[in-house]
């Protein structure tokens, strides 16, 4: 077994900053393609999947025989990794040749495959592909194995393809057309051909609106707010329900709506003024609904039931308009209501939502079909650009013929290559197409008055209640039109690697693909001898033949996090109708199958229990076949990213880790090494308020050992202490978030137990994996105390009270009682200015509290807990340059208040204080940033 350099070191910071970054870029991402929840960051991918393959030095003592030879050569992976993850080089072929020269090298010639069963959006299998390996990509959601057979397998089959519309057109084809971008090209001009007969159908539903200057302008949104009748008897109005009246709040552009009610007839108008002044609240809260006529409150329950009841309607509020200098707010006109009133299509999609599902809430509100997610004008559309897909597809397949493809009269999902299988795959972009048109053309949709633009219905994966909601013009040149979604699925495919081959099926990942199975029996028995012992120096660029084995990278889903089975057949439901011809065996069935999904959702079996032992099971089944078709020349790696816990006479584990962590256990796998790689944007105000995790975990694992040993519980968690915390102190170095920090530490706590075959308890019975979680937070909580005894008295004492009372009253003698335990005295704590007392009661001053005045070095009792208070408030109140001024004031390179923001945000999570676990969370992902400033040697920052 050769070590890889995966199971030794990596360059996380490269990886953490390029990973973060990614996160907003949009133009030529291919997340753009087609929404997918919950990918991960192609620069992370590409970072695993070349260190799980190259060989780490240490594995060849004869080439590097001592540690600073082993050190260097790290260093000159390190910089082809540094190299590797930027944006900018994501297609810069002198980059990836050098990467796929040391994966060449360290293989032996005989590369492996990747494998993803849980492939999902195919951030995997494509940055597989990029690097020159074959990718299998596989996922029991037909929309998931849709996106990837558009990435990964699609764009080889056609790859330098000149475009069959340029062929058309009479133009040039002297130059070359490398990967997909003639593809690319015939997309972008199909396209543009079914929105031309899309908008001769029904472009008149879209009607222009006259806007200041006797000026006709394009629609780009009707804003409409949902209704129900006023209980009130004496009222009887219709209520408009807007959960805010701002239509921009752009600097020097704002816009806002005035009601104005008229209680003789009942109806509300709104009137839209510009500059200040619009209402700090809506009509509706997440508790009730206010009527704008007669002022009568209503609980939230109730317009629940008058919805149910069919009595939700809707009212066109406001008409944005394409403006000369930018957007144009235009109140609502009778003409603008009469051209969105047609009928419902005969054929549009059928399908009921679930009656129960995770992050589900229309249903309460009567909208309990797929169909009821659109108004009649979007269905009638939508239906529109379907039906003329077949049309555009006969022209695709004519043209291509013409322009001298293949006579192959085999269909894309047989395998065929000419103009018959070309149109279909043309049809499958456009699909694609309308599917990303349909997330914009919904009553799910909402205007961001921040951005003015319409939002998408998945701005989080769930399906929440819109009560003003946007609808969009398809045939506009702004914010949700068709052409400006195409572009964005055509400038992802321009970028494609487009080699080499590549599958995406749908395939259920406990039931592994047998082809894969029967190389993997056949390489095992033929105890083939383990190549890559030494290194070669390949050209750059060569192509390596013959492919042997799998690797196994993934993502698995994550316990109950997202429903992905029912939240995609949003998408199903459209793109069944365009793409039932070209993938018959993906669409027989009238939505996306639930049942085997490997989600636990209660809903779908009996309560909680058996959803958490489904999810278990059906883990261990799919880590089972990954095992078994695995090639042990090299690890294995899973990303996963899962917050809950649950706290019982046992202590604190988190139920999704605990389910995922059974599963792969008992397939007979052990973690060797972990590694937190960051996909969210660090630090700052913008993570205020956000709970997210901002890290995913690689387990990087390997086949256990058939002897490995079976020990007591108390030799484990003795080498439990000998081990943790170091690789914890290891995290906190590298400044992790303290959000992130007790997720991060399963990690390398389970690497300590899954070495072993078996912990037996005292009772003769085996340690479960939850005891095992429970001991991991124990000796994590130990790391967080052992700093306790390097602070100062009063912060030790402001610890220990804070942990029972937090900001909370609590009684004098009992305070006294604890400062002579810590050495100091409540009147010492006062003085120092974070306590406040009086008679018998006394409470911790909050950071808002404390002397503004306040300054490190004039204060002659200064204390950490002070500092550290004060530098969350100066961070989330005048943002990281008057943070930075503090800490240097306070000492640069003093860190204890970081530390002491790791055990107050562990104190913070525990008992449910959310706001200010935020706020600490924010402080330590923000410290490098504030050190790096407050060290600097332009000179001393103003403090304020």
């Amino acid at each position: 077994m050769t070590k890889k350099l995966i199971e030794v070191a990596l360059p996380l910071d490269d990886i953490n900053a390029a990973s973060a970054r990614e996160k907003s870029i949009r133009h030529g991402h291919p997340s753009t393609l087609h929404l997918w929840w919950a990918r991960r960051p192609l620069a992370a991918c590409r970072a695993v999947l070349f260190a799980q393959l190259v060989d780490d030095p240490s594995a060849h003592p004869d080439r590097y025989p001592t540690e600073e030879a082993q050190d260097e050569r790290r260093r000159a992976l390190f910089k082809i990794i540094e190299d590797l993850v930027q944006w900018k080089n994501t297609n810069d072929e002198t980059v990836l040749n050098q990467a796929r020269a040391e994966i060449a090298a360290s293989c032996g010639g005989a590369l492996p495959a990747v494998m993803d069963p849980f492939a999902g959006g195919g951030s995997i299998p494509l940055e597989a592909q990029r690097l020159g390996l074959e990718a299998r990509a596989s996922d029991l959601n037909p929309v998931a194995v849709l996106i990837n057979k558009a990435q990964v397998e699609i764009p080889p089959t056609f790859a330098g393809r000149a475009p069959v519309s340029e062929c058309e057109l009479g133009m040039s084809l002297a130059h070359d057309w490398p990967g997909a971008t003639g593809l690319a090209a015939d997309v972008r001009h199909y396209g543009e051909v079914l929105r031309d007969i899309a908008h001769e159908r029904v472009g008149g539903l879209y009607p222009t609106v006259s806007i200041p200057g006797d000026q006709q302008a394009t629609v780009i949104a009707w804003l409409w707010a949902r209704t129900v009748p006023c209980p009130n008897p004496a009222c009887g109005a219709t209520m408009p329900l807007l959960n805010s009246f701002a239509l921009s709040r752009r600097r020097n552009r704002e816009a806002w709506l005035s009601p104005q009610a008229d209680a003789a007839t009942g109806n509300v108008r709104f009137a839209v003024r510009h500059g200040d002044g619009c209402p700090s609240q809506g009509t509706v809260t997440r508790r009730s609904a206010t009527c704008l006529v007669c002022d009568t409150t209503v609980p939230l329950s109730q317009v629940r039931a008058q919805a149910q009841a069919g009595g939700l309607g809707s009212q066109l509020i406001c008409v944005v308009a394409e403006g000369e200098r930018g957007r144009a707010y235009v109140e609502a006109t009778d003409a603008q209501v009469e051209a969105s009133q047609v009928p419902v299509p005969e054929d549009a999609p059928l399908g009921s939502l679930p009656a129960k599902a995770l992050g589900f809430r229309v249903q309460q509100y009567g909208l309990t079909e797929w169909a009821d997610l659109f108004t009649a004008r979007q269905l009638t559309t939508l239906c529109a650009f379907t039906e003329a897909l077949p049309e555009v597809r006969e022209q695709v397949e004519r043209e291509a013929a013409a322009a001298g493809f293949d006579e192959d009269p085999r269909r894309l999902h047989e395998g065929g290559t000419g103009a018959v299988a070309y149109a279909d795959a043309i049809t499958h972009y456009l699909a694609l197409a309308i599917g990303r048109l349909a997330n914009r053309t919904s009553s799910q949709c909402f205007w961001n008055p921040g951005r003015d633009t319409i939002e998408q219905v998945f701005a989080r994966p769930a399906l929440p209640m819109i009560w003003v909601y946007a609808e969009g013009n398809p045939f506009s040149t702004s914010s949700g039109n068709f052409m400006g979604q195409l572009d964005y699925l055509v400038e992802v495919m321009r970028r494609l690697p487009a080699a080499p081959d590549g599958s995406g099926n749908q395939r259920d990942a406990r039931d592994p693909d047998p082809a894969t199975l029967r190389a993997a029996s056949a390489r095992r028995s033929a105890d083939e001898p383990e190549p890559g012992t030494g290194e070669s120096e390949p050209s750059v660029g060569a192509t390596v033949p013959g492919t042997s084995g799998v690797v196994v990278c993934t993502d698995p889903p994550y316990y109950d996090n997202i429903p992905y089975a029912d939240l995609s057949d949003f998408f199903y439901i459209w793109l069944r109708r365009c793409l039932a011809d070209v993938w018959p065996e993906m669409f027989g069935t009238l939505k996306v199958p639930k049942a085997p999904e490997l989600i636990a959702e209660p809903a779908r079996h009996d309560g909680w229990d058996a959803a958490a032992a489904f999810f278990e099971s059906g883990l261990r089944d799919a880590f089972g076949s990954m095992a078994d078709a695995h090639d042990d020349r090299f690890p294995w790696t899973i990303f996963y990213a899962f917050k809950q816990s649950e706290t019982d006479a046992s202590g604190t584990a988190s139920t999704g880790w605990e389910t995922m962590l059974e599963g792969l256990l008992e397939s007979g796998a052990m973690i060797v090494r972990t590694w937190p790689i960051r996909t969210e944007q660090p630090g700052g105000l913008r993570e205020v308020g956000r709970a997210a995790l901002a890290s995913s975990i690689i387990l990087v694992c390997r086949r256990r050992p058939a002897d490995a040993p079976v020990v007591s519980r108390r030799d484990f968690l003795m080498a439990l202490r000998q081990e943790l915390p170091d690789a914890l102190r290891g995290l906190q170095q590298e400044n992790i978030a303290p959000v992130d920090l007790a997720q991060s530490s399963i990690g390398p706590g389970m690497a300590v137990f899954s070495r072993y075959s078996r912990v037996v308890e005292p009772d003769g019975s085996s340690m479960t994996v939850r005891d095992a979680l429970a001991e991991i937070n124990r000796a994590l909580d130990a790391v967080l105390e052992e700093h306790e005894g390097d602070l100062d008295t009063d912060t030790r004492w402001a610890l220990a009270w804070y942990a029972q009372y937090r900001h909370g009253v609590g009684p004098a003698g009992e305070a006294d009682t604890l400062c002579k335990a810590k050495n100091t005295s409540i009147g010492g704590l006062v003085e120092a200015g974070i306590l406040w007392q009086q008679g018998n009661e006394c409470r911790l001053l909050e950071a808002d509290e404390l002397d503004e005045r306040w300054h490190p070095t004039t204060d002659k009792r200064r204390t950490v807990w002070e500092t550290t208070l004060h530098l969350r408030r100066a961070l989330m109140s005048d943002g990281t340059q008057a943070a930075a001024a503090l800490l240097q004031a306070a000492g640069a390179s003093d860190d204890a208040p970081r530390d002491l923001a790791y055990r107050l945000f562990h104190i913070c999570e525990r008992t449910g204080t959310q706001s200010e676990a935020l706020a600490y969370n924010a402080l330590v992902t923000a410290w490098p940033d504030l050190a790096r400033q407050a060290q600097s040697s332009e000179g001393t920052l103003a403090l304020q």
